[in-house]
């Protein structure tokens, strides 16, 4: 039996969901929504909305959650972003943000899709300097995402989960783990869940994102818009039979169902974090 790893640096959040206008009144209705995760660049910092500010006079914890710092980017990263991040945690009275180890912009051009960093020494160093940047003007602890690769560049010096390992123990970032996204890139770049889960430093776990999708073709796509198959769940079993995570969220951000069907998800999610306790 493998031995469950306890927590340091971490608040308890416990089962969520990503809130989105689309279903603000599902959200604040939900049975079982310990705390939300709000897309900072989709938030201004002055007043919120009604429904985050209902939720917050409950004491639900809201975190801010970004998609746009480029952080694993050749060029240094935007002030302005990390500044608008920042004003949005002190807002939603965020406990931490996160944002995923990715870059979207090169020489110009944005990609608006995250990238994958190449595991290289070289590209480390270079994320490593924009996470210390980032943090520097950030008020609340950083937590850092594995994303769901389109591709995997050759010639990697580092497994993934080294690459996360070194760069949580450069930066003392908290992580985020995507189960959804590596089970993505177990079908489609053959990664393996549980070597990567293996290698993290899983005592510096923020929280986790669950997310459904669906495969064509033999290519898994981590939609956001549809139901969380049985396998990501697996993997989110696999994780927590290593450690008990201090929070574990629910995205979807299209066609989204009866509100039904959203809290038999939950139910579903919270049965199997419980279960590996």
């Amino acid at each position: 039996m493998r031995r469950r790893l306890g927590m340091t640096g971490a608040p308890r959040l416990g089962v969520g969901i990503g809130w989105r206008p689309e279903i603000d009144l599902t959200v604040e209705a939900l049975p079982g929504v310990d705390f939300v995760e709000v897309l900072a660049e989709n938030i201004h910092a002055g007043p919120l909305p009604e429904s985050l500010t209902v939720l917050r006079a409950r004491g639900v914890p809201v975190v801010a959650h970004a998609v746009s710092l480029s952080l694993g980017g050749a060029e240094p990263v935007d002030a302005a972003r990390v500044q608008h991040l920042a004003a949005v945690a002190a807002a939603v009275g965020a406990p931490l943000v996160s944002e995923h180890v990715a870059f979207t912009r090169a020489g110009g051009l944005d990609s608006g899709h995250l990238l994958p960093v190449p595991r290289t020494r070289d590209a480390l160093n270079v994320l490593v300097d924009n996470v210390r940047r980032a943090q520097a003007d950030l008020p609340v602890p950083l937590a850092l995402e594995n994303i769901a690769a389109v591709f995997d560049w050759p010639d990697n010096e580092l497994t993934e989960g080294q690459f996360l390992a070194e760069l949580v123990d450069r930066t003392g970032c908290l992580l985020l783990v995507d189960v959804a996204n590596l089970y993505a890139n177990a079908v489609n770049i053959g990664t393996a869940p549980a070597v990567f889960l293996d290698e993290l430093p899983l005592e510096r776990l923020a929280y986790v994102h669950v997310a459904g999708g669906v495969t064509h073709d033999g290519v898994y796509h981590d939609t956001h818009a549809h139901a969380v198959p049985s396998e990501v769940l697996a993997v989110l079993a696999e994780l927590c039979a290593r450690v008990d995570p201090p929070g574990v969220l629910l995205e979807r951000d299209d066609d989204y169902p009866a509100d039904a069907d959203l809290a038999a998800e939950l139910a579903a999610i919270r049965a199997v974090a419980v279960r590996g306790r």
